[in-house]
């Protein structure tokens, strides 16, 4: 039998549903942006909180967002390869 999520999951990591075209890029990609909003958001906090540096936000922020350019160049960016008949799995 399934275990009924913890709440304090949803409150910590809110995921919202997505409404794009459900390829597995798009989703991978849409998973990838909502783990960086909610890593800006703790940073921001910390940094709000004064338990690290503007400068040490700054350059996480940076980081992350190097992360997210690269995933999207390489999951939206891309064509994904051409397959022909040959390349399938038959019947053999």
């Amino acid at each position: 039998m399934a275990e009924t999520p913890d709440p304090r999951d949803n409150f910590l990591t809110p995921r919202s549903s997505y409404w794009g075209k459900p390829t597995l890029p798009n989703l991978t990609f849409n998973a990838n942006l909502q783990e960086f909003a909610q890593r800006i958001s703790y940073i921001c906090n910390l940094e709000t909180g004064g338990k690290i540096s503007s400068e040490e936000a700054y350059t996480e922020i940076k980081q992350l967002w190097k992360q997210l350019k690269q995933s999207k160049k390489n999951l939206l960016d891309t064509l994904p390869p051409e397959l022909g008949p040959e390349d399938l799995p038959g019947d053999d």
